[in-house]
């Protein structure tokens, strides 16, 4: 019998007893229109409105699709619902069990559909990382000739774990985390829906938030740990779960921690100040705290490239380099895994000698700028590639520092109001030490002497 993402017995059995099912699988959504989130998918002429068999049809058939996106978004349940609402055979295979044999029989079976009775195939693949190249290039023939239409679902960058050939033959679908709103109205839906919990129990605001800190935009996580407190708290005879209930279930603490008020900016604050004071451990405390609050790691990114900039600077040039590389890391990766990026770089920031002189330098420029004190661009600076500048003077008597043995050249570079202003004052820490010399240095062939 060949493999379908929900076998008939499975359903049978689901049927005759629901409650025997985890509350995640029955809960899935059974339409299109009961998806949660990923709306941006979900439009009119959509390739998954498609795929269900909504649209005109005609000679342009559905696209085989690629879903990527983070654990709990929603790609297996987008593929049980166009198993379901899909008049076409669905066939399942996983890439965890699955080899060339298995994707060969399908693609038989397909063919085989298709040339007697007119019925066409829809393959989900799950975990499609998983097959090496040649087992994706098994699928080549069968998605270029829609013998089959694909539905493959990944958690990793399918640029970089799916082959080129099979990409281009593919709509790529991103999906993105479950905000906490999509989360909070599926865990509603979950307590009061008949397929769900039944009203059986009450989610207070405090248990609820600390299950959507828990979920991290995951609803298969969500609905797990509310189908565990709240079996809890039926075991107790509690009308309610408790948010003490959820905390032993779940063998995690609540953090207090308000991402939309005063302890959002105090921890954030702590952190960076932490990290500019050098201790790596008080850094690494509030790091875990707004980890584990479920903090967007995003912000936590965008706080580390400005410490690397406004705390460390030029005293050691590699901090920011560390910092924006750990930004684009944590977009591509999401928690759980970005927690380690941001390790990495809140260790090196701490760690790192610190210099606020790049802070201190844009400030005082900015201010003498704000007080009015600009001024006219030197003649022998401005623009000379227009007809007539040679006529007002301009560029003329300009130097070219490349044409000097020591490639500096002794003119003036500011206006005249901010001609012996130095805004930038090096500090000697790490790397910094060696700016410090060269600026003496070039300062001195400037002509420009200390007052």
């Amino acid at each position: 019998m060949e493999p379908d993402l929900f076998t008939a017995a499975a359903e049978e059995r689901q049927e005759k007893d629901p409650a025997g099912s985890p509350l995640a699988v029955r809960m899935r959504p059974r339409t299109l229109d009961e998806v949660v989130g990923q709306q941006h998918l979900l439009k009119p002429g959509s390739p998954l409105r498609r795929l269900v068999g909504e649209g005109a049809g005609g000679p342009a058939g559905p696209s085989s699709v690629i879903l990527w996106g983070p654990p709990g978004t929603g790609k297996t349940t987008l593929a049980y619902v166009v198993s379901k609402a899909t008049n076409k055979r669905f066939v399942e295979l996983s890439a965890i069990t699955a080899g060339v044999k298995e994707v060969r029989a399908v693609i038989d079976g397909a063919r085989r559909a298709t040339g007697g009775y007119g019925k066409e195939t829809v393959l989900f693949l799950d975990e499609i990382h998983r097959f090496s190249k040649a087992q994706q290039d098994s699928l080549l023939p069968a998605v270029e000739n829609r013998w089959v239409t694909l539905i493959a679902a990944t958690t990793e960058n399918p640029y970089f774990s799916v082959i080129s050939p099979l990409l281009s033959r593919s709509l790529l679908l991103t999906l993105e985390p479950l905000s906490d709103d999509d989360v909070r109205g599926l865990l509603k839906r979950a307590l009061s829906d008949e397929r769900g919990l039944k009203d059986a129990v009450t989610l207070p605001d405090d248990t609820e938030d600390h299950l959507l800190r828990i979920a991290g935009g995951d609803a298969r996580r969500a609905l797990t740990a509310l189908e565990a407190a709240a079996g809890a708290a039926l075991d107790k005879g509690e009308p309610e779960v408790s948010l003490t209930t959820l905390e032993e279930t779940v063998d995690r603490a609540a953090v207090k921690y308000d991402r939309d008020g005063d302890q959002h900016y105090d921890v954030a604050s702590a952190l960076i100040k932490s990290i500019r004071g050098s201790d790596v451990d008080a850094a690494l405390h509030y790091l875990a705290r707004m980890i584990e609050a479920g903090e967007d790691p995003r912000f936590i990114a965008r706080r580390l490239m400005i410490s690397a900039s406004e705390d460390i600077g030029l005293a050691d040039p590699n901090a920011l380099p560390i910092a924006v590389a750990a930004a684009q890391a944590v977009a591509m990766i999401g928690f759980p895994e970005a927690a380690l990026t941001l390790s990495h770089a809140t260790i090196a920031l701490a760690l790192a000698p610190k210099s606020n002189s790049a802070t201190t330098a844009i400030g005082a420029a900015m201010d003498d700028v704000r007080k009015g004190l600009a001024g006219a661009v030197p003649p022998h600076l401005r623009d000379g590639h227009y007809k007539g500048a040679a006529k007002l003077g301009h560029a003329q008597g300009y130097v070219y520092p490349h044409d000097l043995p020591e490639g500096i050249a002794e003119q003036q570079y500011a206006p005249d109001a901010i001609k012996d202003r130095e805004y930038y004052a090096p500090s000697r820490h790490g790397a910094e030490a060696r700016y410090a010399d060269a600026v003496e240095w070039t300062r001195k062939h400037l002509g420009r002497r200390r007052s």
